[in-house]
Order: C-alpha cells, then structure tokens, then sequence
C-alpha cells in the first residue's frame, strides 16, 4: 500500500512522551514536532492527536506546529484549522461539578485537579493510598451526581468526568468521514483504557491498532514504549516504509 492508504491516530501521553508525574510536566523532545510535521507531509495531511489533552494544550507542547487534533477524547476537534466543540458554557452542571470536587479533594496531598472546561480530570500519581482512595470516591460521587449526560472514565492513576458522547473511538471514526482521512486505513497508537476501548472499533473497522507498554490489549501489535514510537514515527518521516505489517504483535 502507498503511503496515502494510511490515516495515523496517535494519543499524547505515555504514547508520545513519558508520562509526567503533573500533567504540565511532561517533555517533548525538541526532534518530535517537526518530525511529525514531516510524517504528516508523507501521509498527505493525514495525521491527528486522538487525546484526553485540550487543543491548546496539545498546541502549546508541539509549538510552532498546529495538527489536526481530537482533544478531551472528541468533545472538541480541530480539522483542517477548523474547530467545533470545546465551549465550556455548554456544560453548566459539569462546571458546578468541578466546584464540587475542588471542594471535595483540597485537604488531600498530591491529588491535583485538571479542570480542561469540557472535562474534569482527579491525579492521585502523587497521592499517599488513602489519599488517592478518596479521590477517586470522590470522582465517582460527582459523576453519579451529574447523571447519565456524563461518564467517569477510568485511567493510570487519573479519572476523567466527561460529557457521555466523547470517545477516541467515535473521534477517529468522525475523522475518517472528512478529507484527508476519507477512504483510508486508520493506523491508531495509544497507551492507555481510554485507547484500550479506541482500539476496538478501529479493529472492526479494518484498522491497525498498537499498544504502547505492558498489560492486556484488543491491539494487534504492541510498541515497548513511547521512546519506540517516536524511533517507528521519525523513521517513517524520514522516508523508511510505512508497513504496519511489520510491527510486533501485541
């Protein structure tokens, strides 16, 4: 298959970098944003971020590139520059859910709260075991509070509230409904439970899916880490085959 057959989804954290101990710490090698420029070039401008992250996060690690990005798991998407969802004011009772959990959490150590407008993320990597016990209680309370119009969604050492709609895997979909990715085989990288429950419709759908790192997978193949992958996706820019095939099985 040419280069153009392919459309490539890539999650952000722990597929892209390393997973920081804060969600603002993580570090991009200076080699990776025009490196997936260039990869996106190969593939006809067929490259996205599939990510839990804001746009303007995503933005702000990968400057001066812009790409075409799913963030907060699809509630917001970034196409060819232009954007639809993403307005906090959308969601009032999550806004008075975040209030909520601040609340909840402010005398635990280590737990951080990511509030991303459309979602609320609860990190307890930091916190003591009681601590993060408590945490994800208290997550859970929110999320029952606000109803069935928004889930919890389960992650390493995280859990994200988030309007029901959003997944990666209808993001993706979504994505290869418009040009450039119409009529392409989707390639999809992730690391996480969020990318676990991705990579299932992408299978059906005649895809390639990857796990990034150790643990069960509904991925075919499997890369070690997200030094790996960023080795596989700079190979790829630099010219050498994107074959699929050739990737180590889950």
């Amino acid at each position: 298959m040419t280069d153009t057959a392919y459309a490539l989804f890539l999650d952000f954290d722990g597929t892209l970098v390393e997973i920081a101990p804060r969600p603002d710490g993580v570090v991009v090698p200076p080699a990776l944003p025009p490196g997936l420029a260039r990869l996106r070039g190969r593939l006809g401008g067929a490259l996205a971020l599939v990510t839990g992250r804001p746009i303007a996060t995503i933005d702000g690690f990968l400057a001066p590139e812009r790409f075409d990005v799913a963030g907060l798991h699809g509630v917001e998407q970034r196409l060819a520059g232009r954007v639809a969802g993403g307005d906090p004011a959308a969601h009032p009772a999550l806004r008075a859910g975040v209030d909520t959990l601040q609340q909840a959490v402010a005398d635990l150590d280590g737990v951080l709260i990511e509030d991303k407008g459309c979602s609320v993320a609860v990190h307890w990597r930091l916190a003591n075991a009681a601590d993060a016990a408590r945490a994800q209680s208290a997550a859970a309370s929110v999320a029952g509070i606000l109803g069935e119009a928004y889930r919890l969604q389960q992650g390493k050492a995280v859990a994200e509230i988030l309007p029901a709609s959003a997944t990666k895997g209808h993001a993706i979909r979504a994505f290869l409904r418009e040009a450039p990715y119409a009529g392409r085989r989707a390639i999809f990288i992730g690391d996480d439970l969020t990318d676990e429950k991705a990579f299932v419709p992408v299978n059906e759908d005649g895809g390639i899916t990857v796990r990034v790192g150790p643990g069960d997978t509904v991925a075919r193949h499997r890369l070690a880490d997200p030094a790996a992958v960023r080795a596989l996706l700079l190979g790829w820019a630099e010219g050498g085959a994107i074959d699929p095939a050739a990737l180590p099985a889950a």
